[in-house]
């Protein structure tokens, strides 16, 4: 089956990044870092490269209450900055491990119950 027919829509299936710049030169700071790192991960998101994770959302809905759980997760220093983009456009993604390409992450499947 296609990559896009996965899910119910590629245009309203997202992707939410969380992308961050938190400083870490104090223990303090450190162990917040930790935290916010460690709250994406439970909430279910994949590290694409260092801080910037991202999660695959089914709809605005999801994608919504998922900012919210950000929200009350991030640390007192530091930024933050979270988008999303529909599953298509994710698609047109190019990654690069050197000079090699590699292949998009694939959203999770999902069961359809009619």
């Amino acid at each position: 089956m296609p990559r896009h027919q996965l899910a119910l829509s590629g245009y309203k299936a997202m992707w939410l990044f969380a992308m961050f710049d938190l400083p870490v030169d104090k223990p303090d700071l450190r162990r917040e870092y930790s935290q916010f790192r460690t709250a994406l991960i439970k909430q279910g998101f994949t590290m694409l490269q260092y801080s910037v994770y991202a999660h695959y959302v089914p709809s605005e809905e999801t994608e919504e209450t998922l900012r919210r759980k950000v929200h009350a997760a991030l640390p007192s220093h530091g930024q933050v900055r979270m988008i999303s983009i529909t599953d298509r456009q994710f698609e047109k993604m190019e990654v690069y491990a050197g000079k090699k390409r590699k292949l998009v992450e694939d959203p999770p499947m999902q069961l359809m119950l009619f």
